[in-house]
């Protein structure tokens, strides 16, 4: 083929690709007011990104109802320390959703020795066990921010043994560049900017204060600086790509740091703060030797790590339930066909005992 002909085949098919492109266009976003007229109270939700989240906030489908009458499970197997309240038949039901819940590869393999069920030899038998703990606790004493929803074990795993949104502390880079605080270095949690790229640990684990913003319309009397804002507003970015909303989901667009005018989200974001710096603080961090003795998961699983680049476990964050969806599963109630979960809590309860002011 010669060469103008060649040329000619190039320019005929970019000229299908401009054709094509210009034929069609991108889904616009779509803004929905929420508060009054002119006040850029508003929600606004891309329809590209939207599909992708709504495929991922499926709930499967709940085994049929256990009996609740008969032996207990206590009663019949050894070493049920959580769960042997419930009937053998509920018992058996909610082992077989945790086990497609998060290890539907590996089967009851990945936490049991098949040959001596009743056996704590495998180590991730014992952090199930805390899991479900830590499950009851959150449906028994974290209403305020859960409701009636309530969550389940597959509320964060969804069929994986780690949950896909899990963090752990950062380790600094050793250059002149970067600075302490992880500014001049995009950081994925505040949407590629300069901010703190970890701000997870001042405020999912550690009970800094996280408001910033002056309620009076000079600063003066305001303590907070210029590092304490670039901390907030690095955990606020994180927890509106989290929900997959935007400022306006829970302050006020005319005054952010005012309580009374805010929307009712606020509230439950605050208690969802406090929750989750509870179960890292309860829950996931004491099981940190566990994780370091076997940093690769059980045998019959794939290379898993639990640990994070410092050592420290894997923690959760407001992603790790919510996966883009302002409700985990757009507030489908999965717990209400689960009461195996629904029972006393275990665990201890760090919640504050009262809304903000």
């Amino acid at each position: 083929m010669s060469l103008t002909a060649r040329v000619g085949l190039v320019f005929a098919a970019a000229l299908c690709v401009v054709i094509v492109l210009m034929t069609f266009e991108r889904p616009p976003v779509r803004a929905t007011q929420v508060g009054f007229r002119g006040t850029a109270m508003e929600q606004v939700v891309n329809p590209r990104t939207q599909a992708v989240r709504l495929a991922a906030n499926r709930i499967p489908e709940a085994p049929e109802a256990a009996d609740a009458e008969g032996e207990k499970a206590r009663e019949i197997y050894e070493n049920v320390q959580v769960l042997g309240e419930l009937s053998v038949a509920q018992f058996g039901r909610i082992m077989q959703a945790m086990t497609e819940w998060i290890a539907p590869e590996q089967g009851c393999a990945y936490c049991h020795n098949v040959e001596n069920m009743a056996s704590d030899e495998i180590y991730t038998k014992v952090v199930s066990r805390r899991m479900l703990q830590m499950t009851r606790h959150i449906n028994a004493d974290w209403q305020p921010h859960v409701g009636n929803t309530g969550v389940t074990c597959y509320t964060c795993h969804r069929g994986r043994p780690v949950p896909a949104e899990v963090w752990a502390s950062a380790i600094p880079a050793q250059n002149g560049l970067q600075a302490p605080r992880g500014q001049n270095h995009p950081a994925p949690v505040a949407n590629d900017s300069s901010l703190p790229g970890e701000p997870f640990t001042p405020f999912l684990l550690q009970d800094n204060e996280i408001r910033v913003i002056s309620t009076a319309a000079h600063p003066n009397g305001n303590t907070a600086n210029v590092p304490q804002a670039e901390w907030t507003y690095a955990l606020m970015m994180h927890m509106s790509e989290g929900l997959g909303v935007n400022c306006t989901f829970c302050h006020n667009s005319r005054s952010f740091a005012n309580w009374s005018t805010s929307p009712p989200a606020r509230l439950t974001a605050w208690h969802g703060i406090r929750m989750v710096r509870d179960l890292n603080t309860a829950y996931v961090v004491p099981l940190t030797p566990l994780w370091a003795a076997h940093p690769r998961g059980p045998a019959e699983g794939p290379h898993m790590p639990r640990l994070g680049p410092a050592g420290d476990a894997l923690k959760v964050n407001c992603a790790t339930c919510h996966q883009g969806a302002n409700r985990p599963f757009y507030g489908a109630p999965m717990l209400q066909d689960y009461p195996e979960l629904n029972l006393v809590s275990q665990g201890p309860l760090r919640a504050a005992s009262a809304a903000p002011q």
